[in-house]
């Protein structure tokens, strides 16, 4: 190929990629570049601002509630990617296996994943209300086993595990259908040299299944962490009181004393750790 083609190649392609490379740096770079200058800043909520320096990395460093908010992250994180990746895999174990009627549970396990999130919020809001929900009326009136009806929503020493428990309920779906998929491919010549090795069928599980799905299971486990690390508005719907890193920042953005360069500066934070959390992946996962 004579270099005036590869010339113009080289320009078609650039043109070609040009719209895509702009969107990006308008919807993505442009927004986190003023995120992190508005760190620096003093920001008013009428759009004034004076530099400040490194006076907000200072000041939250040395805020309580954000160390509180880390920490809830923290639970958070782990409960919920645990949660999503065992609930998940056990149901790919279970949707492999045959059975009738097998193709109709398969499409209503993914229905928590589809369904709209406020129609799910506030579902499980009324599943929880302290006079007329169906827990309270359970455990009170039906078994009895307590005499006081409690607002677990309401109440923050519960309702972290409320919304970790929803985390796990809607979202586990798509856990199931990355494992399904890669259990589908798993060669059956492997098991049944396993079985003539002597291995039962948790034998075959550690020996065969486990090292086969392994890439993936750490691709959930990586992605889960990165998606919920971002998670808002599940959270804030279902329980406001529920600091965790997203919805800390807009405490901090939105109402009380508004300080949006605080804000900024959370949120620059997060991207430090969401980036880290990406070259893992990047690196140790999809090995690029």
């Amino acid at each position: 190929m004579s270099s005036y083609l590869r010339q113009q190649e080289s320009r078609l392609g650039i043109r070609l990629v040009a719209p895509a490379v702009g969107i990006i740096g308008l919807l993505v770079v442009y927004p986190i570049a003023f995120n992190i200058y508005l760190s620096f800043f003093d920001v008013q909520l009428n759009g004034d601002k004076h530099f400040v320096g490194l006076h907000n990395y200072t000041t939250l460093l040395s805020n309580t509630e954000f160390y509180h908010s880390v920490w809830t992250s923290l639970i958070y994180l782990m409960g919920t990617v645990a949660g999503t990746t065992i609930l998940g895999l056990a149901a790919a174990l279970l949707m492999n296996q045959q059975f009738s009627f097998r193709n109709v549970a398969r499409s209503l396990i993914l229905l928590p994943y589809f369904a709209p999130v406020i129609s799910v919020v506030f579902g499980w809001q009324f599943i929880f209300d302290p006079v007329n929900g169906i827990y309270n009326h359970l455990v009170v009136d039906v078994l009895s086993l307590t005499a006081t009806r409690r607002n677990l929503i309401g109440d923050p020493a519960t309702a972290l595990w409320v919304v970790i428990v929803f985390d796990i309920w809607k979202h586990f779906p798509i856990a199931y259908l990355l494992l399904l998929a890669k259990l589908q491919s798993i060669p059956r010549d492997l098991y049944e040299a396993a079985a003539i090795d002597g291995h039962g069928p948790w034998g075959r599980f550690w020996a065969v299944t486990l090292p086969e799905i392994r890439f993936v299971l750490g691709t959930v486990i990586l992605l889960r962490l990165i998606w919920n690390l971002n998670r808002f508005e599940e959270v804030f719907l279902l329980a406001p009181n529920v600091k965790t890193l997203p919805v800390f920042t807009y405490y901090q953005a939105f109402t009380g004393v508004i300080d949006q360069g605080l804000a900024a500066t959370v949120s620059v934070l997060q991207l430090l750790l969401l980036t880290g959390l990406i070259w893992y992946y990047v690196r140790k996962v999809l090995k690029w």
